[in-house]
């Protein structure tokens, strides 16, 4: 890229080179002359978590605009699986009042039955909370013609619903064939061809409902690990769930995946996570729901992952989408009012609002 106010000048060639590599709004600003330019190298001051770590450069100057009117949350967040056989269920009423009282804007659909089925009766009880439907999380096995045709029906289902209640994305999730999150498995040539076949027939589906489609790598299942978010974002052209737990557990690098493709990142799952869980995790000394239950995923700049810089990289590159506090939790007894998960909730906005540049 020819840029002549720097011709002059090779110390701020060299520094605008390493800062054009990490996202186009610094080309932007350096492309309107010597003013844009000193907005972009003044860009590289990092800052500090309100608890004094590290986190990749929060930059001055660059506003994170209007990011705490678009936290949303997971009922997952407050344990909320859909099965009471597995720990006990936290009821609707008080989630999302929890999700209201430490400001949340919105709220995903959660587990079929969790929220009202009419859409007028969904409508109506989320608003009277002061919230939206962000979105909702529906799993699909795409890889194996007899499982997807079987899913098929309810996936009709949910996009109705969701576009009847004034949600934009639909949150896929590519299931696997195999029962529970803990088996790692590769898929064969012809897997991914019908695979890669039916993620477009329902991404043409949700289209015509008047969604998007955004697929969710997720542990566990077909797209797990950082060589398949690789081999799918090569062969296809789907958006993305960009989850920053399930991305870290796989082994991918959630902030170079934000920087790699931003503009496939339309809706963000948010979590934190403890090191020393997630590698007991992978090497099968704990399953998936054994290391939920000992606390794998923590507040939001609790953990490892680097959650600012996602936020800041997707925020730079003009994302405007839902981030979803979705921190699966596992309860032993149902909590007393103001304990629980709404104290870990509170935590992670709190956090994401250090982030928010005033």
């Amino acid at each position: 890229m020819h840029l002549p106010v720097v011709e002059d000048d090779p110390r701020l060639a060299r520094s605008l080179s390493r800062l054009l590599s990490e996202d186009r709004h610094v080309v932007e600003l350096a492309m309107t002359g010597r003013e844009g330019l000193d907005l972009a190298l003044g860009a590289t001051g990092s800052m500090r978590s309100v608890d004094g770590r590290r986190r990749s450069e929060v930059r001055e100057g660059i506003r994170m605009s209007g990011l705490l009117s678009r936290i949303a949350g997971g009922p997952i967040t407050w344990g909320v699986t859909g099965s009471s056989e597995t720990s006990p269920q936290m009821d609707r009423e008080r989630v999302l009042q929890e999700m209201a009282e430490v400001g949340l804007s919105a709220t995903e659909l959660g587990p079929d039955g969790f929220l009202p089925s009419d859409p007028d009766e969904l409508r109506d009880f989320v608003s009277a909370r002061g919230l939206r439907i962000a979105g909702g999380f529906v799993p699909a096995v795409l890889h194996r013609q007899d499982r997807f045709d079987a899913d098929l029906g309810y996936f009709e289902r949910a996009s109705r619903q969701l576009a009847a209640v004034g949600g934009d994305v639909l949150v896929l999730g590519p299931d696997s064939h195999l029962d529970g999150p803990d088996t790692s498995f590769e898929l064969d040539e012809a897997e991914w061809t019908t695979l890669l076949v039916n993620l477009r027939r329902l991404e043409d589906l949700v289209a015509a409902h008047g969604l998007r489609t955004a697929l969710h790598p997720h542990w566990g299942m077909a797209i797990e690990r950082s060589a398949h978010v690789d081999r799918l974002m090569s062969s296809s052209d789907v958006d993305l769930c960009l989850d920053t737990g399930h991305l870290f557990l796989g082994g991918a690098d959630p902030v170079e995946i934000a920087r790699r493709a931003p503009e496939r990142v339309i809706h963000v799952h948010l979590k934190d996570v403890d090191a020393g869980l997630a590698e007991q995790l992978r090497a099968g000394a704990l399953t998936f729901d054994q290391a939920v239950q000992r606390g794998l995923f923590t507040p939001l700049g609790r953990g490892t992952v680097d959650v600012a810089g996602v936020a800041e990289v997707l925020e730079r590159n003009g994302f405007r989408g839902w981030y979803v506090l979705e921190q699966d939790t596992a309860l032993d007894a149902i909590p007393a009012r103001g304990e629980g998960p709404v104290v870990a909730a509170r935590l992670s906005v709190e956090f994401l609002g250090s982030l928010a540049l005033a």
